[in-house]
This record gives C-alpha cells, structure tokens and sequence, in this order.
C-alpha cells in the first residue's frame, strides 16, 4: 500500500491572491501581482511549470494528457485545522480539456534513447511576433532576463502535393519569388506601399502633426476599412495566390474568407491592415532576428517560467505538486473566502484566479443550492468551439538547409471541405526542443468537432510524410539523406483536441485555455483584463529602472 503524499506546511495561511496553476495568463498575473506590492501564493498541482503551456519530455507529455483527458471526482479533503463553522466547503474537480488524444510511436528504441532530451509544446504552434505587445511586455516586466529566443528562418504556404512555396513578404522576397510574374510582383508591392503610406499617415494624424487632411488622402477610406478584407483586397486587383498568401500567412485569418456562409470570423479591411502592419513592422526589428517571429530556446514552456522567477523575486511563493481540493465559502453570504489543499490546510486571500481546468461538479451536489447563480458561474463554462494540434517528430528537415520556419495552409489547400487553416511550425535541435539532427513539427487547426480538427491534421501529414515504415525505418532514414526530395518519415507522433475554454472575471476568476492563434496577443489581453478587473486602480507591470532594453537572442 503506497504512503500518502507528504505535502509541505505554508506560512503564512492569508495572502492577498492566490493563483491555482502556472501557465502563462496566470504567471503573468502572479508576476504583476507582486510587482504591485501584493502576497501572492502561486501553486500548481504538477511537478513542472507551464500547466496548459508547459514543454514536457514525452513520457511526462504523456502523463500529463492522460491526466486531463479524464474527467477526475471531487477529491475528499482532510479535516480543516480551522473551524468551519463560519464558512462552506466546496469540493472541485478536474474537467477533461483534451479529448481524442492518439499517440503514436514508429521508432521506440530511438525515442527510447532521446525521451528526456525532447521538450514538446502541449498548446504549440505558437510564435511571438518581434514587434507585438508581448516582447515590450517581457521587457517591461523584466521577465526578459530569464528567457532566450531563437530566430524563424522563413515562412511558406503549402498545398496538397507537399509543395511549400515561399511567402513574399519583403521587397527582396518579392523580387527574388521566381513563382511570381513581374505583374503579381508590381501589384503587391504596390498593395505593401499603399499599407505602409495608410499606416503612417494614421500614426501622423494621431500625433497630431501638421498636413492631417493631406496624410487624410493617402489612407484608405472608412468605407474601404469596415469592408471585408478579401473584397478590398479584390479591388485592389491582386491575384487570388496573392490574396491567400495575404489572408492566411501573413493576415492570418483562421476561417475561409471566400465562404461567407461558413466562415465564423470574417477579416475587415482595418484588423488585416493592423495584422499586415504588425507583420512588416517585426520583420528586423530586433538584431539576429531577420524574419517576422522568434521562438523560445528549449520551448514555449519558459515563457511563464520566466514570469514565475519574475515574481519570485518580488515575494511571491510557489509550491508544486499541491493540489487544491476545495473552495471556502461564507455560509451567511456566499462570497469566497479561501480554498483548501490536499494536505488539508486552509488558505485564505481576498482575490483568487484558477487554472481553467479546475471547475465544481454541478450546483445541485453543492451544499449552497441558495447561491445557485454562483455556480452556474463556476460551472457553465463549455465552449464549443476547439482546436486540434498534432506533434510530429522526425529525423529531416522538411525543407533542406532551413532549420526552423512556419508552414501555412490556407483553408480548401489540402482538401474541398477545408474551412480553415491549418499552421505547421518546425523546429530543430538548435532550439534545444529535441536531440540535434532531429526536428519537432507542431501543427493546430479550429475545428468544430474532433472529426473535423483530425481529418484536417492528418490531411497536412499527409502532404508532409512519408507513411511510417516501423520495419524498414532506418533503411528509409538513410534512404532519405541520399535524396533530399524525398520527405521526412515520422518517428513519433501526438494528435489531440484541445477544449477552448474562455476566460471569466469575478471574486473566482478563471483564465482561459491556449487559444488557436499563433501568436500571444490574447492571452496577453486576457491576463491584462483579469488584472484590472481585480486592480482597477494598479498598473499591468509599472514602469521600473531594473529590466534590461531588449531581448536575448543566439545567432541563427
């Protein structure tokens, strides 16, 4: 019979936050929380930091989808050492987040041999944009300081052949496209200059310089900008290649423009001018870093690390492998007041943020059936919306000579009912993500159903591998060196749908679960959201004079 967990007393029981879970909204807060002067306890009921945006080795990557791919029973916890006479006690448990989770394995004495030298994205693709909200952040806070970036070397658009054709999104890049007439050139550098003369004729008249009414004529009409984009992109006379290029790998739009009938999120011309213009605006601005994006060195994971040392440095404490069991509430109000944890001690604080896995059974197995309205609050949280991702490991490059890029293919690319896009990042040993002379392929799609988000993941594995051969793998690895044509053969591979769980502000916030995007801008907005909703009168990160000016990046 196995000995009980041995949990650690904390000192002291009363804080001004408590946040359940480590992924990146909730470090954010913790960090800026402390920066704010608050006590904060961060706990996590892992081992490791990042929850839903943790890298993990595959065994662990294993073990945590397990864990949270099955609905888990209210925990039963120890008696209180503090009377409970004043308040209720409210058991959570844990809500399955990842469904359909499919895990492959072609070469199990090589993985055998690597398992722990792989750190797997569990929320990937996913990039920062150089010139986004979230670098000036990671400057800001200081969180900088504890991370480092590797450079994205390209990016492509691909189609159902395996064919990956280079996206044009520099003045070189244009003229250096031998897959562009001299016309489809011409008028995309025209369609690039007319978005570079709009947006600093915007940013002029928003500084108030001189000569408004004649920046006025160079920017594009408000009609124009609260149309959809894929009709001002038709009036400007740009190729359909160019439009999906545009729409989709620099734009990227999630949904197909074409199908208004289908399409959930349809792109106006003002947010794909402001996607077109953060896009150019990223590309070199930080040194070593030619292209639009940066990816973290040893994976995604580090980035709420970085922000959980941000916050130990300013007091705020962190227990791992803690559990939370359950919620205290006021009997004679209802308001929230502490939780209890797995060792039984009861923590109390005024605010409390949780992990978006976390959630209480049903309001009618609650002690408090007269505050209904609150537990509708913790329990009615499905989104039905949900995004498919697949991890692929490989031992060649899908492209040649190029380490690290970004695969996009546009929706209808790979087959007729595709309405959405489906992104590809690779990313080799020199990221520190796997063993060098191998590469990790994340891939993520929105879908509706599990159906759906895994015909069209296996539908870009397609076009990308070679059909695993366990028998004759390494003959085909080696076959694979002496012909670059030919593509990677798979040796591992993870495909999972991930619930889209969305965050919610009051008294018990929760923050929301990785989204489908690329990028970070809305998981920055929501943490920021949560903050000011909890601190309305307290800065996201003030201004200090201990964070360095930029970002640490290796050279490429």
């Amino acid at each position: 019979m196995s000995e009980p967990p041995s949990y650690p007393s904390i000192d002291p029981t009363t804080f001004d936050l408590v946040v359940v879970g480590t992924g990146l909204p909730e470090s954010m807060i913790a960090a800026a929380a402390s920066a704010s002067g608050k006590s904060v306890l961060h706990l996590d009921q892992n081992k490791f930091y990042g929850s839903h945006f943790s890298s993990l080795p595959i065994l662990e990557l294993t073990s945590f989808f397990n864990s949270n791919s099955t609905p888990l029973p209210p925990s039963s916890s120890s008696t209180s050492a503090t009377s409970s006479d004043d308040y209720s006690v409210v058991n959570l448990a844990i809500r399955p987040l990842y469904l359909d989770v499919e895990i492959s394995s072609f070469s199990t004495q090589l993985l055998d041999e690597h398992s722990n030298k792989f750190n797997l994205d569990v929320s990937g693709p996913r990039l920062l944009f150089c010139a986004d909200s979230s670098i000036d952040l990671l400057i800001k806070s200081g969180a900088s300081q504890y991370v480092e970036f590797k450079s994205i070397d390209a990016s492509f658009v691909g189609d159902e052949s395996g064919k990956l054709w280079s996206v044009p999104d520099t003045r070189a890049a244009i003229f250096k496209d031998k897959s562009l007439s001299l016309m489809e050139k011409n008028r995309l550098m025209r369609f690039f200059k007319l978005v570079q003369v709009h947006m600093a004729a915007a940013s002029d008249r928003d500084e108030g310089n001189e000569n408004q009414e004649e920046g006025k004529e160079s920017e594009i009409s408000e009609e124009d900008l609260e149309s959809p984009f894929v009709e001002f992109l038709t009036k400007m006379k740009l190729p359909s290649k160019i439009k999906s290029i545009i729409l989709y790998a620099i734009a990227m739009a999630d949904y197909d423009q074409d199908n208004k009938e289908q399409c959930k999120d349809l792109l106006k011309t003002k947010d794909g001018i402001a996607r077109l213009a953060l896009y150019q605006s990223s590309i070199g601005r930080l040194t070593n870093a030619p292209g639009a994006f940066i990816y973290p060195i040893y994976g995604q994971g580090e980035l709420p690390q970085a922000f959980c040392r941000r916050a130990a440095v300013k007091g705020c404490i962190y227990v791992l492998r803690m559990p939370v069991t359950s919620l205290l509430l006021e009997k004679s109000s209802g308001v929230y007041k502490g939780i209890r944890l797995a060792s039984g001690q009861d923590i109390f604080s005024q605010k409390l943020v949780l992990d978006p896995s976390l959630t209480v059974p049903s309001p009618s197995a609650s002690p408090l059936d007269s505050f209904h309205e609150s537990f509708q609050f913790l329990c009615m949280r499905d989104v039905k919306q949900k995004v498919a991702r697949g991890i692929c490991i490989m031992r060649s490059s899908l492209k040649p000579d190029i380490s690290n890029f970004l695969v996009v293919y546009p929706p209808q690319s790979l087959y007729p009912e595709q309405i959405t896009s489906i992104r590809a990042l690779q990313i080799s040993g020199n990221s520190a993500v796997c063993p060098r002379g191998m590469f990790v392929l994340y891939l993520s799609a929105l879908s509706d159903d599990a159906h759906q988000g895994k015909k069209s993941l296996n539908a870009a594995m397609n076009a990308l591998f070679t059909c695993p051969d366990s028998v004759n793998l390494e003959s085909s690895c080696a076959d694979q060196n002496e012909n670059a044509e030919l593509k990677p053969t798979l040796l591992w591979s993870a495909l999972y749908i991930q619930e889209l769980a969305t965050g919610q502000f009051d008294s018990i916030s929760f923050t929301p679960m990785p989204d489908g995007n690329l990028d970070y801008g809305d998981v920055l907005d929501s943490a920021m959201k949560l903050f000011q909703k909890m601190y309305p009168n307290e800065e996201f990160f003030p201004d200090t004079v201990e964070h360095d000016d930029g970002l640490s990046l290796e050279e490429t």
